[in-house]
C-alpha cells in the first residue's frame, strides 16, 4: 500500500502548457483520509488562478510565484475553502472567488476570510474566453463551480467525481469507498447523487454541457485524475444519469 496521497506534495506539477496540479496532504473528512489537490492556471496576462488551494506554505507560494503572480483564489464549493484564510493572509491583494454556500459554511465554523466575488454561471471578464465556467445546481446540499480551461482542454472539478484507488487505501476504508461509489474508475459519490433527487433533469443538462466542452483531461480534487479520454470518462462516470 502506497498511501492515498500523491507525492511529491506541495509542488506544482505540469499538466499541459499554463496548467499545473498541486497535490496536498491527506486530510480527515468524516474520519476518512482524503487526498487533496489544487489546480493552478496561468492566464493570458500572466496572472495565476488557484483553484481549491491546498495547505499554504512559504515554499509552495514561492514555487507558484515563479510561474506568475497569484491574483485569484477560488473556493469552488462549500467545503473547499479551509486553506483560504492562510493564502489570503499571505496574499492580501489576491481576489477571492467563492461558490454559493461557502460564506455560510465558513461562518458556521467561525472561519473568517474575505470573499471578493461570487462565482456564477458565466465566467467573469478576468478569465472569460480562456476559462468557461458554470455552477452545478439542483442539489439540496451541494453547489459546485466547474471550469473548463480551453487551451489545455482540461475540465476542473472538485467533488462531483471522486476516484479512489483501492490499492492506496487502508483495508478498512476499501469497503466504504466501494459502498460510496467512488472506487476507481471513479464517479459521483452516492450520497451526492441522492441530494439531487427531484432535479435529475437539471443535473443532466449541466453534465451534458460539460460533455459538450469535450475535455481531453478531467482534474478532480480527490483521488486519481484523468489525463486522457476525458469526455469518455465523463460519459462513463455519469452513465447512471445519462442512460
Amino acid at each position: 500500500m502506497t498511501g492515498p496521497a500523491y507525492p511529491p506534495l506541495d509542488t506544482p506539477k505540469p499538466v499541459a502548457r499554463d496548467i499545473w496540479v498541486v497535490d496536498g496532504p491527506v486530510i480527515r473528512f468524516y474520519k476518512m483520509p482524503f487526498p487533496t489537490r489544487a489546480t493552478a492556471l496561468r492566464l493570458a496576462n500572466g496572472d495565476l488562478w488557484l483553484h481549491s488551494p491546498t495547505r499554504w506554505s512559504a515554499s509552495l507560494q514561492a514555487q507558484l510565484e515563479e510561474l506568475g503572480p497569484i491574483r485569484h483564489l477560488v473556493a469552488p464549493n462549500w467545503i473547499h475553502y479551509a486553506s483560504l484564510p492562510e493564502w489570503q493572509a499571505a496574499l492580501p491583494g489576491a481576489q477571492v472567488w467563492a461558490a454559493p454556500g461557502v460564506a455560510a459554511r465558513a461562518a458556521s465554523r467561525n472561519v473568517a476570510f474575505r470573499i471578493d466575488h461570487a462565482l456564477g454561471q458565466d465566467a467573469p471578464p478576468d478569465w472569460a474566453g480562456q476559462v468557461d465556467q458554470m455552477v452545478v445546481t439542483g442539489s439540496n446540499l451541494h453547489a459546485e463551480a466547474v471550469f473548463f480551461h480551453r487551451a489545455s482542454s482540461s475540465l476542473i472539478l472538485t467533488d462531483l467525481i471522486e476516484n479512489f484507488e483501492l490499492r492506496t487505501l487502508p483495508w478498512w476504508m476499501r469497503g466504504l469507498v466501494r459502498l460510496g461509489g467512488i472506487a476507481e474508475p471513479g464517479a459521483m459519490p452516492r450520497d451526492m447523487r441522492a441530494s439531487f433527487a427531484g432535479h435529475r433533469a437539471e443535473l443532466r443538462a449541466q453534465v451534458q454541457r460539460m460533455i459538450a466542452w469535450a475535455p481531453e483531461r478531467v482534474i478532480v480534487a480527490h483521488g486519481r485524475w484523468y489525463d486522457r479520454d476525458g469526455t469518455a470518462q465523463l460519459r462513463r462516470a455519469f452513465a447512471w444519469l445519462l442512460d
